[in-house]
């Protein structure tokens, strides 16, 4: 039973088939991209269910394709769960500004599929609904 499609953006192909085969094997289908520009396209086009990105990424990083997707009618209700290695308060904050979540690195594979899954679950969820 597939779960919703996961789209991950990360400049490194390594980490995105990671991605890609933990998601995969709890049902979820992915769409990749490899940059931060790519990623904004790709979620305009086809509208996943949930976003994974990482924050470090050259030209576009993650904070600005947040920032972007979020501001765009057609896509500011898909939640966004950056990823990365920058653990300050700061930088903590400066992502949950942008995003709906914010994991840091190194971090357990587990706890983030159950992360996409509770904003998964969050929107889908009927307004009001428990």
């Amino acid at each position: 039973m597939p779960a919703g499609t996961v789209l991950v953006v990360d400049d490194d192909s390594v980490i995105v088939n990671l991605h890609q085969v933990n998601f995969e094997m709890e049902g979820y289908h992915v769409v990749a991209a490899t940059s931060g520009e790519a990623g904004v396209a790709d979620a305009r086009r086809c509208r996943p269910d949930v976003i994974v990105m990482d924050v470090m990424m050259p030209g576009v990083d993650g904070i600005e394709a947040a920032r972007q997707l979020k501001a765009d009618p057609a896509t500011q209700s898909i939640p966004i769960v950056l990823l990365s290695a920058k653990a300050q308060r700061a930088d903590v904050e400066a992502g949950l500004a942008v995003a709906d979540d914010y994991v840091t690195k190194p971090f357990e594979p587990l706890d983030l599929l159950d992360r996409v899954a509770r904003q998964m679950t969050a929107r889908l969820r009927p307004a009001g609904g428990r």
